[in-house]
């Protein structure tokens, strides 16, 4: 009677069994699936906003008009300042994501990206960067570098600095060329398609002690050569973390009020400021063209050069900015 129930019940139970077993397994199989979904759809370039070329329109901050253009000539002297810690992690002008241990830099008005030397006036010390950021917005200061660019330039504690800053034409226009190939693609539909531009590698150094013209250097890291089976040539990733070490010679500081094409306009701004301070009116020649040129100065240090721009600016001058010779 026993074996009889048992053989009665067997297919029962047995197919209860081998059902919940099925059950079991698929949720396995669906859970496992689910996880490695999460996987394969969140990959590290999507939380990594796609590099695109950008010069942008005008705009206004506190009352002054900046006019963005694309500009392979561009080289001014001034005084430098870095970014760090209140900005990483936020969205560049551009759209990529602000990174203060990066080879980086802010401009008001140059194509988005290219690529700069800042050359240390006070030391030296010369590194390429690349600009990816809008400002500063403050007159007296006409680039903000990352602070890795601050600590490898040799001015992070001092918190500025002279710079010399220069485009490098080739290479920015070849990163112009390569994104805006990208971009081309991506409007076509083109299934050859670019995520983004591999970021600038950042080579870590030991830097010498403050006041050393030594340069301590170590092998930068590799670059990277290929993005979804695209080779991205390694000359449009020049700021390798390299620091160049260049003779610099003694410099002053000016407040440049203003250049002017006639002497008699020059000269009226030159006596409206004489009561301010120390005024010289500078002759130049640019592209053939004679330019008169307002100054104030010299100073021999930034902070009283940073007061008198303020003095010059309430003076009627918004406009006026440091200079350095």
């Amino acid at each position: 009677m026993v074996i009889k129930n048992l053989v009665r019940t067997w297919p029962k139970t047995v197919g209860g069994f081998l059902l919940a077993a099925l059950m079991l397994t698929g949720c396995a199989e669906t859970e496992f699936l689910i996880h490695s979904a999460k996987r394969i759809t969140s990959p590290t370039t999507t939380t990594v906003p796609q590099q695109v070329y950008k010069v942008g329109t005008p705009y206004q901050i506190n009352g002054v008009t900046y006019y963005p253009k694309e500009d392979f000539s561009y080289e001014e002297t001034g005084i430098a300042s870095w970014y760090g810690a209140k900005f990483h992690g936020r969205k560049t002008a551009n759209g990529e994501i602000y990174d203060m241990n990066a080879l980086t830099a802010a401009h008001r008005t140059l194509q988005m990206p290219s690529y700069v030397r800042v050359t240390n006036l006070e030391n030296g010390r010369s590194l390429v960067l690349l600009v990816n950021d809008r400002g500063p917005y403050a007159r007296n200061r006409i680039i903000d570098v990352s602070r890795k660019g601050a600590q490898l330039l040799g001015f992070e504690k001092k918190g500025t600095t002279r710079v010399r800053v220069q485009i490098l034409a080739d290479k920015s226009r070849a990163l112009k060329a390569r994104l805006a190939g990208q971009q081309q693609l991506a409007r076509t539909g083109s299934p050859i398609t670019v995520d983004r531009l591999p970021k600038p590698p950042v080579a870590r150094q030991t830097l010498p002690p403050p006041g050393s013209n030594q340069v301590l250097l170590t092998p930068p890291s590799e670059p990277v050569k290929v993005v979804n089976s695209r080779t991205i040539a390694t000359d449009v990733i020049p700021n390798d973390g390299k620091v160049s070490q260049t003779a610099v010679g003694k410099t002053r500081i000016y407040i440049q009020a203003g250049a002017f094409s006639k002497f008699e306009n020059a000269n009226k701004v030159k006596a409206s400021l004489t009561g301010i301070g120390e005024t010289n009116l500078m002759q130049t020649l640019v592209n053939g063209v004679d330019f008169y040129r307002v100054r104030v100065g010299p100073f021999s240090n930034i902070e009283d050069a940073d007061q008198m721009l303020e003095s010059v600016a309430q003076a009627g001058y918004p406009g006026a900015r440091i200079v350095v010779d």
